[in-house]
Formats: structure tokens, C-alpha cells, sequence
């Protein structure tokens, strides 16, 4: 919240036994400032507070007021603490600021393929980097200053995620329909040659930035080592809602496998000259291609998971570990249904069967939900909404329970895509739902019914 003389902040909580509620901070006070010094957000805030000595200013909410004009008590408290203890102060914004949309208009966007009558937040273009240091979101760069790039460097934020998509400038321009695109190349060096770690994502449009321009990128990216830690190549996702968008193509099986090819043969030359494989295919690739997974070494310590880099490897050692652990004679008589995407099911069945296999009295079943809402294209199961469930499991002997993958909810909550709640879905197909986290463990304890 802005003031014409000072930044202020609102506090809308402190953590009980908290130092913040030791010193009487309450919700509803506003930060003004650490150490004589203004906090504009997120960032300023995190370094600041890592001092081992703080003055903090603090303005006093006034009674019925909820703006910081008010005539509210302004109080100075001094603080001794360990440099990684926590205040306790949670503030209305995450961000302590406005969300940073995106400029850009990418050809590929996923936010632009998507129906209409959604949340309004499916809706919001996020470029903010502030979200990379805390969530791992990838970003442009194209709406940061000189400035912010200033403070990543002066705080040592990392790592910091970027969608490159190509090292061809003009290219990048086009695809991300934004004259300024291609000027991101000197923010990268800025922050390789301060030491700052990346992660980068080129996301693969079909005769647009693969072929001879993802030769390109995959040799031109050397420049940024050491700093740069990793780059994933992921298929573009076309969803059925592409009215007014570039036409583009989908990849298929040959198409996967010859990308497949190229990026193994720059991963052999990285790892011959710097020790580390740097660029990797996502799994989609190899799925769609069937061909099999790398062996976990390939995979660098697996620093892309949430890419989609490795998650089926993982998995699957996850799962051949738990099983085992696991005693059969301990286990009841169970029969259970995994709903998931259509690219992953064939996997997850040959993951079921090896379970089964060891334990014959659990029987698991694996149901592959095409992806009607947004379309056929769309095989991953963290696309997959409560409408499309509820038709294709309707009337299907389901077992003794459901198990869904965490993916397909929102964060934290227990709502799909579309709106649909864990509970309806248990409603109307009258069964019991089970979420299972995304690791192997978690998924054998569910299948199973009792703990690895």
C-alpha cells in the first residue's frame, strides 16, 4: 500500500509466539521500514530481515480506520534474533506488492487456450520474478528493469527461472509477439557473470523453434555455464480453444523421437565438456515416442521436476523401492481404480502390475481419462477436470476407492479445474476418493491401504 512519503505495508497476520507478537505486533499494523530503510517488497523484505539486528517501524492500526493516513501510533522496535529466524509477519500479499502481468502475447500460451466461464485467476498472464525465487514460476524477463535486475544480483536471489524458448532474438520476438523480446539475452549474461544460478525452459512449437533453431539454442546457451544449471525442452500444449491463435502443429511420434535424438547428442557433448547433461527432454517425449525413460543418472539429481523432467523415473524407482518394503502376507484383500491422464496410464498400469504381481490380493486398475474439456491433445493429469471424471467413470465398478493424483486439484484445496469438488465427485459416483501425492511411496501406501 502506497503512501506519497513511504511504502506501507499491511499486516493481516502474526504467527502465535511469534518475535513480532512478543513486541505486540498485530494484524491490521502496517511495516513502514527495516533498518531505516524503505521495503518495497517481497525481495527487500526477505533480505533485510536475514540481519542478525533489526530496527523495525511499525505504524500502529487506528481504531476503525484500515489505511496507514490514519492517525495510528508509529513504534520503533529493535530486535536481536538468529539470521534465519522468522518474524511471523504474514502480509495481504505474498508479494508485499501488485502481481506482474505478462507483456507478451506468446503464440503458445496455455492462459490464451482457455475456455471461456473459468475462475478469473486462469485467466491472469503471471511474468513475475519475485514468483521464480519463491515458487519456481518461469519467466520472460521482459518486464523487468535494469533495477530489478540490480536487486536479484544485490540480494543473490536464486535460482531463477526463464522461458528462453529460443536464442534466436527476431524468433523470439515473433514468438512472443513482442518487439522488446529479444534484448533478454544481456539480463541473462548480466546474471550468469554475477554468479546468479538459473534454470531455463524452451517450450517446442513444431517448425517454428525446433529443427535447426533448437540446434541453435541448445549451442548458443553454452555461453551461460556455470550459472545456467539446466534447460528442459517441453512439447507445446494445444488445447481445442485456439480460435484467432497461430495454427500449430502437434507433435507426434516420429516428430518426438527425432527431438528426442538431437537433445541426447547435446546432452553427450555437455557432459563430455562441462559434467553435466544440461538440456533434457521432458517425459512427454519419450512417452509419446515409447520409447524408454533415461536411467535416473541422466537426469542431473532431477532439478526440473516440476517441469515435467524426470517425474516418471522418480516415480518408478519410488514404487520399485516401497514394494520392497512391503510384507504382502500384511495386506487385505483391496480393489482400487487410478483415474489419471492418457499419456501417463500405460506406465502407471505396468507400475500396477508389478504391484499386483507381488501382492495378488490388491487389484488396481488403471482408468485413462480423455481429456474432452480442453481437448484430446491434452494428456497430462493435472489437466484433467471433475466433469470429465464424473461422465467417464459413471456406471464403472470403481473397487473400494478412487485414488486421483494431487495435480488434478488446486493448490491446497479440493476444487478441479472446473470448478467440480472432491466431494461431488464422491457423491455422484459413489465412492470413496483418495488423494494420493505425486511420489512412489505415497502412491503404494494408497493402493495398498497401509504404510511402506
Amino acid at each position: 500500500m502506497q503512501t506519497e512519503e513511504r511504502n506501507a505495508h499491511r499486516i493481516s497476520a502474526v504467527a502465535p509466539g511469534s518475535i513480532a507478537e512478543e513486541l505486540g505486533v498485530e494484524a491490521g499494523d502496517f511495516l513502514l521500514g527495516i533498518n531505516d530503510q524503505e521495503v518495497e517488497d517481497v525481495f527487500d523484505y526477505r533480505y533485510l530481515t536475514q540481519e542478525q539486528s533489526l530496527t523495525i517501524l511499525i505504524e500502529k492500526a487506528a481504531p476503525d480506520t484500515d489505511g496507514p493516513d490514519a492517525e495510528g501510533e508509529v513504534w520503533e522496535l529493535d530486535i536481536e534474533k538468529d539470521p534465519e529466524e522468522d518474524l511471523g509477519i504474514e502480509f495481504d500479499s505474498g508479494l508485499m506488492d501488485e502481481y506482474r502481468s505478462c507483456r507478451n502475447r506468446c503464440i503458445f500460451c496455455f492462459v490464451n487456450q482457455n475456455p471461456k466461464g473459468l475462475r478469473k485467476s486462469l485467466y491472469f498472464h503471471d511474468d513475475d520474478a519475485r514468483l521464480s525465487f519463491l515458487q519456481g514460476n518461469y519467466i520472460t524477463l521482459t518486464n523487468m528493469s535494469d533495477h530489478d535486475i540490480d536487486r536479484i544480483i544485490r540480494y543473490h536471489l536464486e535460482p531463477i527461472n526463464i522461458s528462453i524458448h529460443t536464442m534466436n532474438p527476431d524468433l523470439r520476438c515473433r514468438m512472443l509477439q513482442n518487439p522488446s523480446a529479444g534484448d533478454v539475452y544481456d539480463k541473462i549474461l548480466r546474471l550468469k557473470e554475477a554468479g546468479i544460478e538459473m534454470n531455463a525452459q524452451i517450450v517446442l512449437c513444431r517448425g517454428i523453434n525446433d529443427g535447426e533453431e533448437l540446434e541453435y539454442s541448445l549451442k548458443m546457451l553454452e555461453q551461460y555455464l556455470p550459472s545456467l544449471r539446466s534447460v528442459s525442452v517441453v512439447p507445446v500444449g494445444l488445447t481445442r480453444y485456439r480460435e484467432h491463435l497461430p495454427k500449430l502443429i502437434p507433435f507426434d511420434a516420429q516428430s518426438a523421437g527425432t527431438v528426442i535424438d538431437q537433445i541426447e547428442r547435446w546432452q553427450a557433448y555437455y557432459m563430455e565438456h562441462y559434467g553435466t547433461h544440461l538440456v533434457h527432454a521432458s517425459d512427454e517425449w519419450y512417452l509419446l515416442s515409447g520409447r524408454e525413460l533415461p536411467q535416473e543418472e541422466a537426469y542431473d539429481g532431477y532439478l526440473q521436476l516440476e517441469n515435467g523432467v524426470g517425474m516418471v523415473r522418480l516415480l518408478t524407482e519410488e514404487v520399485h523401492a516401497a514394494l520392497k518394503e512391503i510384507g504382502p502376507e500384511d495386506i487385505a484383500p483391496r480393489r482400487v481404480t487410478l483415474a489419471c491422464g492418457t499419456l501417463i496410464a500405460p506406465t502407471l498400469q505396468c507400475l500396477m502390475d508389478e504391484l499386483m504381481e507381488r501382492i495378488p490380493q490388491v487389484q488396481a486398475q488403471v482408468a485413462p481419462i480423455v481429456n474432452h474439456f480442453f481437448g484430446e491433445l491434452i494428456t497430462v493429469s493435472g489437466l484433467v477436470t471433475g466433469g470429465d471424471l464424473n461422465e467417464q467413470l459413471a456406471g464403472r465398478d470403481l473397487g473400494d476407492a478412487l485414488l486421483l493424483p494431487s495435480s488434478m486439484l488446486r493448490s491446497g484445496e479440493d476444487v478441479f479445474l472446473d470448478d467440480w469438488t472432491l466431494g461431488q465427485i464422491g457423491d455422484s459416483l459413489q465412492i470413496k476418493t483418495v488423494i494420493v501425492e505425486s511420489d512412489g511411496r505415497s502412491l503404494v501406501e494408497a493402493v495398498t491401504g497401509i504404510k511402506a
